[in-house]
């Protein structure tokens, strides 16, 4: 039985968020390395904004460890348009859960952070040190100080409880089954999106926000859901880490990439009107690989492709 078999064996999981884009593909690891049982507390039933439905959930469920990966998230436009509900929805979640979770003997908190933490300008590649010396990029910072406050939490829970919460800090995720919803969804699937439709459509240009300056790093699903578990059982310690795949690249140059991945050969025209957010993003990954051996996996091309081929298989759907 490898390491990480072992170790969940014996584990009640639950996964917020276990039905979404991530978390999906968590809950498919967790079912490989033989969990013990897998919680996956949906919406539906338990909405985790609410102090009562997480005491109901908890009662109902009793787990040993929680992943928190439930988040109120989008791209540029939806963090402008909704930063009061991000802001309290995210902060509510996870502040309650954390400390109910403490409160009723659950073993270990894995609180997954976000990019948007990070002041709006750091030394790049970004490292877990610099997290404080700045204010987040505006457009996305109540999104990304409510998910901050979980590590402030976490520490301090360790501190004064000596409870077992660790806070990790992915990267912009893609991969298949990403949200493609035009109104909501990150840069890659808004790519892949408009240009197979401007394809589709004979149109020959798309018109992009910004212009096309800013840099972003990307962590394929799979890779990130790797590093979730592996930290799940490895780390137990109190300082942030960075979960990435230390590559950087600028957003014209993937609007290219997939421009030439998904066939469209029209041109970008730049919107400079509207926001480009964070000038760069890149992380300093060498904490979770000396941590707790976590090295990002997929080629970024081939992981584009895979995203690509889903999109075109699933859009009807």
């Amino acid at each position: 039985m490898a390491e990480g078999d072992s170790f969940w064996s014996t584990k009640r999981v639950c996964v917020t968020g276990g039905a979404g884009f991530l978390g999906r593909v968590v809950v498919e690891k967790l079912k490989q390395r033989g969990a013990a049982e897998i919680i996956i507390p949906t919406i539906e039933k338990y909405n985790l904004v609410e102090r009562a439905d997480i005491d109901r959930m908890l009662a109902d469920t009793h787990p040993d460890v929680i992943i928190h990966l439930a988040a109120q998230v989008g791209g540029i436009g939806a963090n402008r348009e909704h930063p009061a509900e991000f802001f309290y929805d995210n902060l509510m979640m996870g502040v309650q859960l954390m400390h109910r979770a403490w409160q009723t003997g659950v073993a270990k908190f894995v609180a997954i952070g976000t990019v948007c933490a990070y002041p709006k300008f750091t030394p790049v590649p970004f490292s877990e040190d610099n997290l404080w010396d700045g204010y987040p990029e505006e457009t996305n910072a109540p999104y990304g100080l409510a998910k901050k406050m979980l590590l402030v939490q976490a520490q301090a829970y360790r501190q004064q409880y000596g409870y077992n919460a660790i806070f990790l800090l992915p990267v912009n995720l893609y991969g298949p089954a990403d949200n493609f919803n035009p109104a909501s969804s990150h840069v890659i699937p808004a790519l892949i999106r408009k240009c197979i439709e401007a394809q589709e459509a004979g149109r020959d240009e798309i018109v992009l926000w910004g212009d096309g300056s800013p840099t972003r790093e990307f962590l394929y699903v799979d890779d990130a859901a790797e590093g979730i578990l592996l930290a799940s059982e490895r780390y137990d310690q109190p300082d942030p880490v960075n979960l990435g795949s230390g590559n950087e690249i600028a957003i014209q140059d993937l609007a290219a990439l997939i421009a030439r991945l998904t066939g469209f050969d029209g041109r970008f025209v730049w919107d400079t009107s509207q926001p480009n957010g964070q000038p760069r993003r890149a992380l300093d990954t060498s904490r979770a690989a000396q941590r707790f051996g976590f090295r990002a996996q997929m080629d970024f091309e081939e992981g584009l492709r895979r995203t690509i081929a889903w999109f075109r298989a699933n859009r009807m759907a």
